[in-house]
């Protein structure tokens, strides 16, 4: 099977410009393609992953990927899927969220001479005249099928500002200026990103009279349709510092059922022969599943050796046993410290009222014993074991 066979068997393809053009570009390793990322944090997260799985995969075939960060992109904001306007960032910000996705992309892709390059949009976006670009892209943009365009439509009974209505017309010119400068025929992008990306081919033929392909990846849905890679703590990050990398085995190993197969068909680097004998899994087979999909991205995300960690830590937790030396662990300058500032501080609950509320309906265990005291004191000499649920759980020491 070759790769384009293998994206539509995974179910990662969405729409394309040209399926017979793009299946023998990528197939044959003959497709030069980007990815553009906006820098709008200091880290990737879950958002990124289906997109950060393609490249992998279609280098791995041959392709050669080009990642676009959007340093200059960023100045705007991109409104596709947003119901409001996104916040303006400093250009020092910008840098360094710029720096900080480059040091996560190294585990994804390979970098170096004929390998991947990553260029950033800043370079050619910020020096353009205004008038120039009008002049040289401003008659190839029709408004009114900029208007007729999904990201805007949504945007326009709450306003459209005339910042982000450039967006498209800049990622449109990024396509253009890439296809130019570094030879690069093809663009993959998220399903929301399809009328910028069109934006983006027809540029190239009407300015240069040549063909230019598009594909979009299917977005990563729940079985409800709500985007995945969000938690009641927040987005899901790819940055340990942010989301441990127990947790975010943790957010892998709690998906529904009636996701985990397609997690492990979309995300996953396992052959597919070996997922399709899984279809046929069923009630504690798929408690097995979760937790083949959890290891699987850990390993990928942040190497062997954690998702060794996380594994050996969430198996502990689910014997009862709380005994897991690979636990997260948050540390106190104290002897002892109130219950309530301890799930505050270890972020098992947003607040001091909610973590009253957890504990007085009974959410909350204490080394394997349940709390019902909001006023309870914790020692911490010997360490000690906070829990909230079956599947929260902390570690408690003195520093």
């Amino acid at each position: 099977m070759k790769i384009y066979e293998e994206l539509k068997a995974r179910g990662l393809i969405a729409q394309v410009t040209d399926e017979e053009e793009i299946r023998e570009l990528i197939n044959n390793g003959k497709a030069t393609f980007y990815i553009g990322f906006d820098p709008t944090a200091d880290s990737l997260h879950v958002g990124h992953f289906m997109a950060l799985c393609l490249m992998k995969r279609l280098q791995m075939a041959g392709n050669k990927p080009v990642v676009l960060i959007g340093g200059g992109t960023g100045y705007i904001g991109d409104p596709s899927g947003r119901t409001d306007m996104r916040s303006m960032m400093t250009p020092e910000i910008i840098r360094h969220n710029c720096e900080c996705f480059k040091k996560q992309m190294e585990r994804f892709i390979e970098f170096g001479e004929d390998k991947a390059i990553m260029v950033n949009n800043a370079d050619w976006l910020l020096n353009l005249n205004y008038i120039e670009l009008l002049r040289e892209v401003g008659a190839c943009f029709s408004v009114n099928n900029m208007l007729r365009a999904e990201c805007y439509k949504q945007r326009m009974e709450k306003g459209l500002s005339f910042l982000e209505f450039n967006y498209m017309i800049m990622q449109s010119y990024d396509f253009y200026y890439l296809f130019r400068h570094y030879g690069c025929n093809m663009q993959f992008g998220g399903d929301d990103q399809w009328s910028n990306m069109l934006g983006g081919t027809e540029l190239i033929r009407k300015k240069l009279g040549k063909d230019a392909y598009a594909m979009t990846i299917t977005l990563l849905l729940n079985s409800e349709g709500k985007k995945m890679g969000k938690t009641q703590k927040g987005a899901v990050w790819l940055d340990p510092e942010k989301t441990s990398p127990y947790e975010f085995f943790q957010y892998w190993r709690n998906v529904d059922d009636n996701d985990v197969l397609k997690c492990i068909r979309m995300l996953t680097f396992l052959p597919l022969e070996e997922i399709d004998k899984m279809d046929s899994w069923q009630g504690s087979e798929l408690n097995k599943a979760k937790e083949i999909l959890a290891y699987e991205l850990t390993k990928l995300v942040h190497g062997e050796e954690e998702a060794d960690k996380a594994l050996s830590a969430a198996r502990a937790v689910f014997a009862g046993s709380g005994t897991s030396d690979n636990m997260p662990t948050f540390e106190f300058e104290s002897d002892s410290v109130s219950l309530l500032d301890a799930m505050v501080s270890a972020k098992l609950a947003p607040s001091k009222a909610e973590a009253k509320r957890l504990i007085q309906q009974g959410g909350v265990s204490l080394n394997d014993e349940k709390v019902s005291d909001i006023n309870t004191v914790i020692d911490l000499t010997s360490g000690a074991v906070l829990k909230k649920g079956k599947k929260q759980i902390v570690k408690l020491v003195k520093k």
